[in-house]
């Protein structure tokens, strides 16, 4: 880690434990290089980093300050209360409708689920690619058919391990995309019919894999900023059947929620004992804007049963469409599933990425992109607090790209996603997020494209629109 890295952490872990309050004003350039023995250029890099991650603000002739906290001054979502009963989905067609609407280039994209291209070195990416075709021998097309291509997945173990996370290579399967590996996951562990849990709300995306599949799922509660309640996912697998769990546990899409790690211990544990398989979708784990890194629940599996699906979409390669899952003692299902359905993902893609990897600066290129990611949320949270509202509920999230908002009494998420859109503007209700279509008063806003003043106006639009409707 760079010194101003170091730097930068140090005095966000005094912000964190209340030593920096909001308002206060930190130590300044001078001050802090001699403090620190570093040079001005290493402290304003330090700086520079708070600044992105929205923890200090520079006010001109006067120095640097602690901000309020993103979202401080909203209050939080409650703890969601889904029913307790099991659920059929119908909810594929309705999610779709709504998602088609964000694909409009000229539609200022609060609704997409992803972020901006021009975040990620596509021209390195594109010059990996080239040579990789170039030298390709043509027994790829053979030799990294699924499980996949053999330096692919030693350098996705290397990750592993740079997270505290010791597996072998043998145990990861390339997919096309986590969705394709989601789905070969509840494929390997579930037959028609059998119950799924998962999160209240939950990502979409999960719910249409579950529906696609004949599975039934049971919604647990989930709080806005320490993810799914164990508590009552130990009730649920009392007095249900519970064959699998699909959860996000770092960044979770919609919420931004990261289960603390003393629940993570718990929630594995609780598992083990019940001996039900937990799918662990964790695409937004790169995407924390603190150090370190939150840990997979992967890192406490000793029963070969978390499946950790993850992949280069959100991070690194959109449009790739590589994934992969560290199956743990489900990895020989999972593989001839993959075999079965389309033997094997992209070979020069694969090769690539490998090449990337190894040669390429990924943690730099992730380090640029938290701090992009950072700096967006904070500016749209900020104007979410300025134009929306009162009695907006906001989830702050540490990581991610997505900000979960909770609408004053008299809001309804789907009428404002139709005006919005007839103004340019896409967002995503809480409806598509839901097994019941519920959360009709919530709205999800992507941060991940690059703050403009189309977006502060989208956002001043939004909040016209909400007081509209809530009569204000």
């Amino acid at each position: 880690m760079n010194r101003y890295q170091q730097l930068a952490d140090d005095m966000a872990r005094r912000i964190a434990e209340g030593t920096l309050r909001p308002g206060e004003r930190i130590p300044s350039v001078r001050h802090a290089c001699r403090s620190q023995n570093a040079s001005p250029s290493t402290v304003l890099q330090a700086y520079a980093l708070l600044e992105s991650r929205g923890l200090i603000e520079a006010r001109p002739r006067s120095g640097y300050y602690v901000r309020s906290r993103l979202g401080q001054t909203l209050a939080e979502p409650p703890v969601s209360r889904p029913g307790t009963d099991a659920t059929a989905l119908t909810v594929s067609d309705f999610i779709f409708d709504i998602l088609d609407s964000a694909r409009d280039r000229e539609v200022v994209p609060l609704g997409s689920g992803f972020p901006s291209p021009e975040l990620f070195p596509l021209d390195r990416l594109a010059r990996a690619l080239a040579v990789s075709a170039r030298r390709l021998d043509p027994w790829r097309s053979v030799t990294d058919l699924a499980p996949g291509n053999d330096e692919l997945r030693r350098q996705i173990a290397l990750r592993y391990l740079s997270a505290g996370v010791s597996l072998s290579p043998e145990e990861i399967v390339i997919t096309s995309g986590a969705m394709e590996a989601i789905n070969l996951c509840l494929q390997a562990v579930t037959r028609p019919g059998d119950l799924v849990a998962i999160e209240s709300p939950a990502f979409y995306g999960g719910l249409q894999a579950i529906e696609r599949l004949g599975l039934r799922v049971i919604e647990i509660p989930t709080h806005p900023r320490e993810g799914v309640d164990v508590g009552a996912l130990a009730e649920a697998l009392d007095r249900h059947p519970i064959r699998a769990c699909l959860f996000m546990l770092n960044h979770q899409n919609p919420l931004g929620a990261c289960v603390p790690d003393d629940r993570r211990r718990e929630l594995v544990s609780l598992l083990a004992r019940h001996d039900v398989p937990l799918i662990e979708d964790d695409v937004y784990a790169e995407l924390h804007f603190g150090e370190p890194r939150p840990l997979p629940a992967k890192s406490l599996d000793s029963a070969g049963q978390v499946l950790h699906v993850s992949s280069f979409a959100k991070c690194l390669a959109p449009g790739y469409r590589v994934g992969w899952v560290a199956a743990g003692r489900h990895a020989r299902a999972v593989q001839r599933l993959k075999l079965s359905t389309s033997l094997g993902t992209a070979v020069p893609l694969q090769a690539a990425l490998a090449d990337y990897l190894h040669h390429g600066g990924y943690d730099h290129h992730l380090r640029r992109l938290r701090q992009a990611l950072a700096s967006q949320t904070a500016r749209a949270i900020a104007a979410i607090e300025r134009h929306f509202p009162p009695g907006v509920q906001l989830a702050s999230p540490r990581g991610g790209y997505f900000v979960w908002i909770a609408l004053p009494p008299g809001a309804d998420a789907l009428a404002l996603h139709r005006q919005a859109l007839a103004r340019g503007i896409s967002i995503a209700p809480g409806p598509i997020f839901s097994a019941t279509r519920g959360f009709n008063q919530c709205i999800r806003l992507n941060t991940g494209h690059p703050w403009t003043d189309a977006s502060e106006r989208a956002v001043a639009t939004l909040g016209t629109l909400i007081r509209a409707q809530c009569g204000g």
